[in-house]
């Protein structure tokens, strides 16, 4: 019996957090936060969230410290940790009538993606990413809706995701390729959802690529949010590389930050500028003060 701490890495309210998780039961993990004074409001299903000013008391209390990789593989190991079927289960309904919207009548498909975007192995590049970039185009296109292309190449985009930039996006597109030709679609039209997924590698659409702009911005809106959801983003994309030791995913989220601040334009539409560039542009600037 343990009660385990990860390093202080998460950004949120000008602080970093930690997380706190038990590899025996959540009763020992609740029994240590309460006694450790930690809000019942910091907890978050298998862990706790704690400020960084909690970091070394904590450890005095018992909290063995680990690398954040290490955290995660012994939260998996206890049986604790929750699965992401079981974190994105409520949101089949809503994705299932959001894919009968674009393509009636092939569930054998829809099922094969949705297992696909409910990997075990997935925290960010789940289920909720593929809602939020479905929303983030409706919001980019109302009233109109999406163009049929645009919505297929959001469900594609992440469908292989191995945590290898550039090659899931092309394995993501290929299969894109097999299984929309296999499903009866136009060749042109999956031509151009694959054009798209794979554009989703570096969100650098040409100018007058409408559709492609439509796609990179929904897919990168979550830059935009409010700065909880914000860390929340930015603690899952550090638990989808939970096999890279903690320095060497700093440097490399690091370098991911500056790409970003450096992209001209980072949205390219004019209604992604308006929802979300001037958030975004606080975020990242804030997570990478934060390393």
């Amino acid at each position: 019996m343990a009660v385990y701490l990860d390093p202080p890495l998460w950004p949120a309210h000008e602080t970093l957090f930690s997380h706190l998780i038990s590899d025996t039961s959540l009763a020992e993990l609740h029994a240590f936060a309460a006694a450790a004074g930690i809000p019942e409001r910091a907890f978050d299903g298998d862990h706790y969230d704690v400020p960084q000013r909690r970091y070394d008391d904590l450890v005095a209390a018992g909290a063995i410290p680990v690398e954040a990789r290490v955290l995660v593989r012994k939260l998996i190991a206890s049986g604790l940790r929750i699965p992401a079927r079981s974190r994105t289960k409520s949101l089949k309904t809503p994705l299932l009538n959001r894919w009968n919207m674009v393509m009636p009548g092939h569930d054998a498909l829809f099922l094969d993606l949705l297992d696909r975007w409910s990997e075990s192995h997935r925290r960010y590049h789940g289920c909720t990413h593929l809602l939020a970039v479905l929303e983030a185009l409706d919001l980019l296109t109302a009233p109109a809706r999406p163009p049929r292309t645009v919505l297929l190449a959001a469900w594609f985009h992440d469908a292989v995701y191995r945590g290898v930039a550039g090659q899931d996006e092309e394995e993501s597109a290929r299969l894109a390729e097999l299984r929309l030709g296999e499903a009866g679609l136009p060749e042109a039209e999956v031509d151009e959802v694959a054009r798209l997924v794979r554009l989703t590698s570096d969100h650098l659409p040409e100018a007058g690529d409408d559709d492609g702009a439509l796609l990179c911005d929904a897919d990168l809106s979550v830059l935009g949010g409010e700065p909880e959801p914000y860390a929340r983003y930015v603690a899952a994309v550090r638990e989808d590389y939970a096999h890279i030791g903690d320095a060497d995913f700093a440097a490399g989220r690091a370098a991911v930050v500056r790409q970003l601040l450096a992209l001209d334009p980072l949205f390219h539409t004019e209604r992604a500028r308006r929802l979300w560039l001037d958030a975004a542009r606080r975020n990242l600037q804030g997570e990478l003060g934060q390393r």
